[in-house]
């Protein structure tokens, strides 16, 4: 029963924050977008090296 109410109030809270993000988001300029499309696969890979070095140790 706890995992319905988890569950349900995970579904709220991401329909709300979908909600309020379409509503009030700004569009992200071309110059910003080429700046976070450099730095997101660095950050993917450090991010998944320091899971990795988690699960070893």
């Amino acid at each position: 029963m706890n995992v319905f109410i988890i569950l349900a109030v995970l579904f709220a809270a991401i329909a709300l924050m979908v909600i309020v993000v379409e509503r009030f988001a700004k569009p992200v300029d071309e110059q910003k977008q080429a700046k976070y499309s450099k730095i997101l696969p660095i950050l993917v890979f450090i991010m998944l090296f320091a899971s990795l070095i988690k699960a070893i140790i």
